[in-house]
């Protein structure tokens, strides 16, 4: 039988789909491409926003047209916060939620189509596994992103993830190690640590991140460390000393803002202030001039008047940061958020999004540039349409080089060259780890622990 998958959402999404991938091929099923007519559908879906949702019922229909006899199975946070709405869309036949998503051949034994859809979605409240997941990256097959930690304690006023994932929980150092050496032993050269709130890593297990670091610094073979995101309140400087000072880890760090005003700030629950957090961005700029920082921001959150968004704007074109990620507040069932007084209008949200990605290009295209000329650790990747290779330096500067097949997962130093708009040219000084055969057929383990 064929089966597809399609993931909407984080980069934990895709490590969770890629441990169900693993549990169909393991049972002889053929991995197909999602544009291809297939038995069996998968879903992982979002639901940050409300765009996400309706992202989700789109793709429900486009599996439904392209396999219109497959099973179809929706799991994911959409999947977990709305099931009856999930099973409401034709051609849907199973909606499973967090505790569930990694027990469908629990729930469907020969994915055979069902004149009326199951839903099985158990309260948050009694979610406590982890489900170990573990994924080569986005760029396939030269990242491995590896789930550490799961859920979210910290209930800020516009998020629905701890309603759609449950609370925080970490998987034992034990177990990441032994992902970790596996991953290796496969040829992954970078590991990307991913959780909802990576930096409450271990808390409830007398551990920490910087535990975990410690540990997997330690795995022989392990070449970069990257860590997804961290928020700002949990990057104390005894964490950041050793992340700067360690040779694996990079010197990327991606810590969410969310607005630059305390008024909003407070509103939003977040657990600091506007100078506790240009506090931090400086700090790191002194002690690694040239690490790569980005911030996720949230624009029309209500309240915000067009002086607070001027504030905001103002703010964040003061700090030294290297990319924006924008997102336009959307209003979330069952948040806090979605009665507070003070709503902005949706065509003023997209304006002042718009104005914040511009700013978000003019502070990317000044960190590329400022690079220039610099000679730094880059692992290259997939080739790309223009004849070329391309990968991210350790600061996540994206660069261009040459297409040669026998580049593809090394590690090389590069001097950084022009940038061209969206990314920078390259050229190859030397080649610090060649390249590695990554073969795909090594289990891993499923250890866990909370």
């Amino acid at each position: 039988m064929k089966v597809s998958f399609y993931t909407l959402g984080c980069k934990l999404n895709y490590a969770e789909t890629a441990t169900l991938e693993r549990q169909f091929k393991d049972r002889g099923f053929d991995i197909v491409p999602f544009s291809d007519q297939s038995d069996v559908c998968v879903i992982n879906t979002c639901s940050v926003t409300e765009r996400a949702d309706r992202e989700a019922r789109q793709i429900v229909r486009r599996a439904m047209r392209t396999s219109p006899n497959a099973f179809v199975a929706v799991v994911g946070c959409y999947a977990q916060l709305e099931p009856e709405e999930i099973s409401s869309i034709d051609g849907v036949d199973v909606v499973l939620g967090a505790s569930e998503k990694f027990r469908l051949f629990d729930y469907a034994a020969n994915f055979k189509k069902l004149s009326s859809p199951r839903i099985h979605v158990s309260s948050i409240d009694t979610v406590s596994d982890f489900g170990p997941a573990y994924s080569g990256g986005v760029d396939d097959r030269t990242r491995a992103f590896l789930k550490v930690q799961d859920g979210c304690d910290f209930n800020c006023s516009f998020c629905t993830i701890p309603l759609a994932r449950g609370e925080s929980r970490s998987q034992s150092i034990e177990a990441c190690v032994s992902q970790t050496e596996q991953l290796v032993r496969m040829g992954y050269k970078e590991i990307i640590l991913t959780g909802v709130n990576v930096g409450d890593y271990g808390k409830k297990n007398d551990t920490s991140l910087l535990n975990l670091l410690r540990s997997l610094e330690e795995v022989d073979g392990v070449q970069r460390i990257r860590i997804s995101s961290i928020e700002p309140n949990l990057l104390n400087d005894e964490l950041l000393d050793f992340w700067l000072s360690s040779e694996k880890i990079c010197d990327h760090f991606h810590i969410p803002l969310q607005n630059g005003t305390d008024e909003i700030l407070k509103k939003m629950r977040r657990r600091y202030t506007s100078s506790d957090y240009k506090k931090l961005i400086y700090s790191i700029r002194e002690k690694s001039p040239d690490a790569g920082i980005g911030v996720d921001v949230i624009v029309g959150f209500p309240g915000e008047t067009e002086e607070l968004f001027e504030q905001n704007f103002n703010f964040i074109h003061e700090l030294p940061v290297s990319y924006l990620h924008v997102f336009t507040y959307s209003e979330r069932p069952n948040t806090p958020s979605i009665d507070f007084p003070g709503r902005v209008e949706p065509r003023i949200r997209y304006s002042h999004s718009d104005r914040l990605r511009i700013l978000g290009q003019m502070k990317k295209s000044a960190f590329y540039q400022s690079q220039r000329g610099q000679v730094r650790k880059m692992l290259v990747e997939g080739s790309i349409e223009n004849n070329k290779l391309s990968g991210y330096t350790d600061t996540y500067v994206r660069i261009e080089v040459p297409y040669h097949p026998s580049l593809e997962n090394s590690i090389v130093n590069i001097r950084i060259g022009d940038f061209n708009g969206e990314t920078c040219e390259g050229e190859i000084v030397s080649v610090e780890s060649p390249a590695t055969p990554i073969s795909i057929e090594i289990p891993l383990v499923s250890t866990i622990g909370r």
